[in-house]
């Protein structure tokens, strides 16, 4: 797996961390773990195969929707972050 530059750097887990091994968790059906690990990992990946469909399917609110799965990915991120920065 690929180390985090900015963990290296500053010793603080950046807003993608555990990305990685969140989603190998994912494909090997550890779901609870997934989640634990990252909570956006699933939403993130909600907004790519959502895009994809909706460039092919062209959806009525496609782009409404896809502002709305990305703005929850961004939320979770964030408040992933700021636990980490707390409570670890």
């Amino acid at each position: 797996m690929v180390e985090c530059s900015w963990k290296s750097q500053f010793g603080v887990e950046c807003f993608g961390c555990g990305l990685q091994r969140s989603f190998l968790l994912l494909m090997e059906g550890n779901i609870w773990e997934s989640i634990k690990l990252f909570p956006a990992s699933i939403p993130i990946i909600l907004v790519f195969i959502y895009t994809g469909a909706h460039l092919i399917f062209k959806y009525k609110n496609g782009a409404r929707n896809i502002v709305i799965l990305f703005s929850t990915s961004v939320a979770l991120m964030l408040g992933n972050f700021i636990w980490k920065l707390i409570f670890l």
